[in-house]
């Protein structure tokens, strides 16, 4: 009876407890939807809230805008102000564009150097700054003779003389300069004479090369003109000086040239189209055969330079070796080079004479390379003197480089 008792009492107990536990879960349930039902109706009153904000503001904006745009279309005053405003306003970013573009080439052309220039005697401002005593010199220089250090056959002298003559004249009348074209071999003096007949009238010079316009591709027109827009903008006058011109100045009827290059041959050809008071154009070329028929109307002169001849050879020798073998020119203004001891006991003149004969078809700049070749020797000899026989040696290695090149070029012409 206990036993029955205890389980009946553990029995009650347990189904005490499982309705308490329901009755918590229920009421929390119960708790839980009406806290959800009361969190979404808040939810609801502040969305509609919200909206109803947002409707008020755009009605607002939009009656202040509507109203806005009614009077201000209504005010002929400010429609007019506001045209004006926004006109000055294009204007004035345009003005600013194309000035900034003006004042970009108007520098460039004045200030800088085109790329395609390798080498000129045009100071730039900043040069001038740096270079202070140069540029003094370069205005109050005087023209000198302008075969100067230049030696060619008399009657050919005669003929560069009266071109200089034309030039400085035509630069001191305001006239317009010739177009001419130097062919000949190589080494016969064509830049010489192009540096010394810019400086003899007065006149920059500018050099460039036909073989670096060719691989600029299709920068090679605004290359082009960057040149002459610099070149016209010279106060003094350039003489333009474009060696070995006919590397893009070849015909275009007969060689197959890329479209770049048509269109930079192009440029050149509308830039030289009519003389110039600002430029002298000067071609350089060993093969003026191969010019197009368009630049070829575009020369007035043209000026055949030749090898020298026998007296010419001889000039020649006498005048390097004064400049490099007995008054050598100073590294700097302090500093003279060493002095190279000669054997009394030598006639030079006949010695000279006859190295003259032996070196016959030698151009002058290989006349200048075998004197340079006995100052180096000199240099290089354990008492730092020259004699008959290095300069014999010098001599004979000399004439086996220029058969040897001849050899090649003869070659290279039965190819052709």
């Amino acid at each position: 009876m206990r036993r029955a008792t205890i389980e009946y009492e553990s029995e009650l107990r347990h189904k005490n407890e499982m309705a308490r536990v329901q009755a918590e879960i229920s009421g929390k349930t119960r708790m839980e939807r009406e806290n959800q039902d009361l969190a979404l109706e808040q939810i609801r009153v502040k969305a509609a809230e919200y909206r109803t904000t947002v409707l008020e503001s755009i009605r607002a904006a939009g009656s202040l805008i509507g109203q806005g745009v009614s009077n201000f279309i209504t005010d002929w005053d400010k429609v007019s102000a506001t045209a004006a405003g926004i006109t000055l306003i294009a204007v004035g970013v345009y003005a600013a564009k194309m000035g900034t573009g003006v004042a970009a080439r108007y520098v460039e052309a004045r200030l800088g150097k085109p790329s395609l220039i390798r080498e000129t005697s045009r100071l730039s401002f900043f040069q001038g700054l740096r270079r202070p005593v140069k540029a003094v010199r370069r205005v109050f220089s005087r023209p000198s003779d302008p075969l100067a250090g230049i030696v060619f056959q008399p009657v050919f002298e005669d003929k560069l003389r009266a071109l200089a003559r034309a030039t400085i004249n035509t630069r001191t009348n305001g006239g317009v300069y010739r177009n001419v074209l130097m062919y000949g071999p190589p080494g016969t003096g064509k830049t010489m004479f192009a540096k010394s007949l810019a400086h003899h009238s007065g006149m920059d010079y500018a050099i460039l090369t036909g073989g670096d316009i060719v691989p600029l591709g299709k920068d090679g027109v605004t290359a082009m003109h960057k040149v002459f827009d610099w070149a016209s903008a010279s106060r003094k006058g350039v003489v333009l000086f474009v060696d070995e011109a006919d590397a893009f100045l070849r015909k275009r009827s007969k060689v197959a040239i890329s479209e770049d290059l048509r269109s930079t041959l192009n440029a050149f050809l509308y830039r030289t189209g009519e003389a110039s008071r600002r430029f002298m154009l000067v071609l350089a070329s060993n093969q003026p055969d191969q010019f197009d028929w368009a630049v070829n109307d575009r020369l007035d002169d043209l000026v055949r330079f030749s090898k020298p001849g026998q007296p010419e050879r001889l000039r020649m020798l006498k005048l390097y070796f004064s400049l490099y073998i007995l008054d050598p020119p100073r590294v700097a203004w302090w500093k003279r080079p060493r002095h190279i001891p000669l054997p009394p006991d030598v006639d030079w003149e006949e010695k000279l004479t006859e190295i003259s004969r032996r070196i016959e078809g030698f151009s002058g700049r290989e006349i200048s390379k075998l004197v340079i070749a006995w100052q180096a020797d000199a240099y290089g000899s354990t008492e730092g003197r020259l004699d008959e026989t290095m300069m014999d040696r010098c001599v004979g290695e000399m004439l086996e480089q220029h058969s040897q090149k001849q050899v090649w070029d003869k070659g290279t012409l039965d190819q052709s």
